[in-house]
């Protein structure tokens, strides 16, 4: 292979992952409109504080589908971004990630039942469950490998990392055993997790800009990976 080819295909191999990370952080945001906005479209009784997000797209709820669309949104972001990961999450890492994006998709497929005094599917609030549950077990799992694949500079990455796995573990705690903020603490972890799949995203079209065209790995890591 010429140094030309070799030029041409790296610039065609980085323009690639720079269009998938654009849309990766596309599909981030606009998942975060949504979920942000959903709760305009519930009924007067919805109130962020005491609701889930999941609530906002519960079965029988007029303008449930808002948040839904966020849902897909966030579970085929995070495939895609799972894909360009390469060597920085590792194996089990993309597994895991993956593991949390299609159980993403599950919540929006399955929905949780409503607050309202409507008739709802039991089953689909189970399988609902189901898919959140696999969504906090995948995400902990995901980033706890994935910090410890970091290269030794990276350690406001790092840093985030455990943020992140903290909110993971200790918010659903507060939302089970603390009456009323259920809505609020749910969303904070949201926003952590979507910030935390932009920056990775982010990261991973960096790392791939120093790969050759064959995936190996340049000899100095990027920054922050």
């Amino acid at each position: 292979m010429t140094a030309n080819t070799l030029t041409s295909a790296t610039e065609n191999a980085s323009a690639h992952s720079r269009m998938i990370v654009a849309t990766v952080v596309a599909m981030l945001l606009a998942s975060v409109v949504a979920v942000a906005i959903a709760p305009t479209l519930m009924p007067d009784s919805y109130s962020v504080v005491e609701h889930s997000v999941s609530e906002s797209a519960a079965q029988g709820v007029e303008g449930a589908w808002l948040a839904r669309l966020g849902f897909l949104l966030l579970g085929f972001a995070v495939l895609a971004s799972a894909g360009i990961a390469g060597t920085r999450w590792g194996v089990w890492g993309r597994i895991a990630h993956r593991t949390y994006g299609v159980s993403m998709v599950g919540a929006a497929a399955f929905s949780h039942m409503p607050w309202l005094d409507v008739r709802y599917d039991a089953f689909e609030d189970f399988l609902h469950s189901v898919a959140a549950s696999g969504m906090g077990f995948a995400f902990t799992a995901g980033v706890l490998i994935v910090t410890f694949r970091r290269s030794r500079n990276a350690v406001g990455a790092r840093a985030f990392d455990w943020v992140a796995i903290a909110a993971a573990m200790v918010i659903p705690m507060v939302m089970f055993n603390i009456t009323g903020v259920a809505g609020l603490v749910q969303r904070v972890m949201f926003g952590i997790g979507y910030l935390w799949y932009g920056l990775e995203a982010i990261r991973s079209g960096r790392a791939r800009g120093t790969e050759d065209v064959a995936g190996t790995p340049a000899s100095q890591p990027a920054p922050g990976a």
